[in-house]
């Protein structure tokens, strides 16, 4: 009874806050790592604007990516929907590849739109143009993010170490000249950088090629960003951005002003780049007066990446996932756990830190709770409302499971309660050897960072490890030690639940028709 006059005060109160839509600002950061970020113990770097967004509103310590890999996690998120439900979306697509989404498919930009906001995307899209491969990028760059519920985008169409090094707008490359076509095979004429791969596999289109400078990317993407939410705050209607940076990805271009300003090489300088960037949008919400309605949350789209800057950073004793096990693309936790952090004063606690297990699957459908949008059964069928995990009680428990997809389909991985149960064993990601090598990963990686695991012996997986993994986080957050063949039952009825999942959707709405 108790609980259930505490659920009615709960929803007067949210209802009743919720009569003015408020803004919706989600920033989705590039491969930042859990030790990435002050507030979440980073001391080589310096993340004054992040930490205060933390101390604004609430921290999440155990927020997770549902998948470890850039193209299905921006899947997982538009969606609400788990990539493996999408066939092959395993891997990172590129300049050849059509749109991943189904236009047809309601995301969460539909969402919103549907309840009166007006929407954009800036930053990074890296879900493909389009309906035939390889991309016509001469021709319209459709269906794309305006034919999935974004009024207007702006931004990189890959990802900023792969071709096109272009910027895209609405439908078009900007700065295309029909006389200069894109040319598959030529060399792109665009500036050198370490990490920065396959300039020569799309070149002509000089004019759009010289408006792109990969240490002018982030600066831009904040001032295309912050006077759209000036624009719109002016206008009185509610809005919705998703914000996604090319920070901190490699290549390590920051604008000259955060170069050398770090303890931890380029990558650390990207970070700075990264922070001044948030401060930005904080800024410009407090200077047009929507700061006080607007939720606006922070997180990754994976962990951070072992790549060459990555490496060096780690040399000057920065830890990218902090102590956690694991590097992007993995099943391990450090590359999939993330910051993540919202603000939404008078509504969100300032201050306040939750170790409520959460994932940026869940934010379709608290979009869809905060703007009163009933969501079908078809419709981000694994997302979950995480509003009492926002605004209530700090470790309210909205979720007890979730379904992780690292690079490899082997190692579909599951977290239920303190449980986490890897379908095969290693790490599934990466998997260079040596060190100075881009894809640093895996057991051979251990031999340079010095973790520690019970499968892994000098750099390679043990004859005798067992065929999967099975790890209490609760008593061993750093999977030191594989329990499964202590826990055979655990781990056969995870894998068991871990099969149901694929072919059944999840969210609590897809059962009940909330």
């Amino acid at each position: 009874m108790k609980k259930f006059f505490t659920l009615l005060l709960w929803l007067s109160l949210h209802c009743s806050a919720y009569a003015t839509k408020p803004n919706i600002v989600i920033i989705y950061a590039d491969d930042l790592g859990y030790g990435d970020v002050g507030c979440y113990g980073a001391t080589h770097v310096r993340t004054p604007n992040i930490d205060r967004l933390a101390r604004q509103g609430r921290r999440f310590t155990d927020a997770h990516t549902a998948s470890a890999v850039c193209t299905p996690s921006r899947y997982t998120l538009l969606t609400g929907c788990y990539p493996v439900r999408r066939g092959n979306l395993w891997s990172p697509v590129f300049l050849r590849t059509p749109l991943v989404v189904d236009p047809a498919r309601t995301t969460i930009a539909d969402v919103a739109k549907s309840a009166g906001y007006d929407t954009a995307c800036i930053g990074k899209w890296h879900l493909g143009f389009g309906t035939q491969s390889p991309t016509d990028w001469n021709g319209l760059l459709k269906p794309g993010p305006l034919e999935l519920g974004f009024d207007s985008y702006f931004g990189l169409p890959v990802v900023n170490s792969h071709p096109p090094f272009v910027y895209v707008e609405n439908h078009r490359v900007v700065g295309f000249d029909k006389a200069d076509p894109f040319v598959y095979g030529n060399t792109a004429e665009t500036r050198a950088f370490d990490e920065k791969f396959k300039t020569d596999a799309i070149g002509g289109a000089a004019k759009a090629h010289k408006l792109y400078d990969d240490e002018q990317v982030g600066t831009t993407f904040a001032g295309r960003a912050t006077d759209w939410i000036r624009a719109k705050a002016k206008s009185g209607n509610p809005f919705f951005l998703y914000f996604a940076t090319s920070n901190i990805h490699h290549p390590f271009t920051p604008a000259k002003r955060f170069q050398g300003t770090s303890q931890a090489g380029r990558y650390g300088d990207f970070i700075h780049e990264l922070d001044w960037i948030v401060g930005q949008v904080m800024n410009v919400l407090s200077e047009a007066k929507v700061a006080d309605n607007t939720l606006l949350v922070f997180t990754s789209d994976n962990g951070g990446m072992l790549n060459r800057g990555g490496q060096e950073a780690w040399r000057r004793g920065h830890r990218l996932n902090g102590d956690l096990l694991g590097f992007k693309f993995d099943a391990w936790e450090g590359g999939h756990r993330v910051p993540f952090i919202a603000r939404w004063p008078g509504i969100i606690e300032a201050g306040s830190v939750s170790d409520s297990l959460v994932s940026n699957v869940d934010l379709f459908a608290t979009v869809a709770a905060i703007t009163g949008r009933k969501l079908g059964q078809a419709e981000g069928e694994d997302s979950f409302n995480i509003l009492p995990a926002l605004s209530g009680e700090p470790n309210a428990k909205v979720r007890d499971h979730l379904l992780i997809a690292p690079l490899r389909r082997t190692h579909l991985s599951l977290r239920k309660g303190d449980w986490i149960y890897i379908g095969a064993k290693g790490h599934g990601g990466f998997g260079a050897k040596k060190v100075g090598e881009h894809g640093l990963g895996g057991p051979a990686a251990q031999l340079f960072t010095g973790h520690v695991n019970s499968d892994i012996e000098d750099g390679a997986i043990k004859p005798d490890a067992p065929e999967a993994q099975l790890y209490n986080l609760a008593k061993d957050p750093y999977q030191k030690q594989n329990v499964i063949r202590s826990h055979p039952e655990i781990a056969k009825q995870m894998k068991a639940e871990m099969q149901s999942i694929r072919t059944t959707p999840t969210a609590p709405h897809t059962a009940l028709g909330l």
